[in-house]
């Protein structure tokens, strides 16, 4: 009897848990009170204060957190708890667990190192963006250069071509001439 209690007792707890793992809205939700006191302390600790460039500043840097994590959060469910996770480049990081309706969240060193590898990776990307750029200026500036000499080339082919036909005109006319005087020769 004390078995079967016992396993009603686990199976009602494991129920109780899984109905209050929290949802994916918490954890955004935990997760963007812990960037905004972050930010609230970096902005204290380089003496920004509270005015309105501060004010405007740590709204950008919040909103642009919360659409990184509507697009990229992810939430893992392991039936009693949940965890979440975005990609940062090759590399996945935790960012919270949930359970028993409470999310706790990630460290403030982890948050500075994914805003610096956000950074990093967006700097990365208009990097590789300018260099496509300057490959695609460089590669339409070649074909402009090659066909420029193309068409250099078949005007001196035509030239060419022209000379030659003059020249066979004048060996023809030439020709014509030593035949009437040869004719003319031999008619006298």
């Amino acid at each position: 009897m004390k078995k079967i209690l016992l396993c009603c007792v686990i199976v009602l707890a494991v129920v109780g848990m899984a109905k209050s793992v929290p949802d994916k809205k918490a954890h955004k939700k935990a997760m963007m009170e812990a960037v905004k006191e972050y930010v609230d302390e970096e902005a204290a600790e380089r003496g920004l204060g509270n005015g309105i460039l501060s004010d405007l500043g740590k709204g950008i840097v919040n909103k642009t957190i919360e659409v990184a994590l509507n697009s990229k959060l992810e939430v893992d469910n392991y039936l009693i708890f949940n965890t979440t996770h975005v990609q940062l480049g090759e590399e996945t990081k935790t960012l919270s667990l949930g359970i028993l309706g409470h999310v706790f969240t990630f460290d403030k060193q982890m948050l500075r190192d994914a805003l610096e590898a956000s950074a990093k990776e967006k700097a990365e990307k208009k990097s590789e963006r300018k260099a496509a750029k300057e490959a695609s200026k460089e590669a339409r500036k070649l074909e402009k250069q090659l066909k420029k000499e193309e068409r250099k080339r078949e005007k001196e082919a035509r030239k060419e071509e022209k000379r030659k036909k003059k020249e066979e005109r004048e060996k023809q006319k030439n020709m014509k001439k030593g035949v009437k005087k040869l004719k003319k020769m031999f008619d006298n």
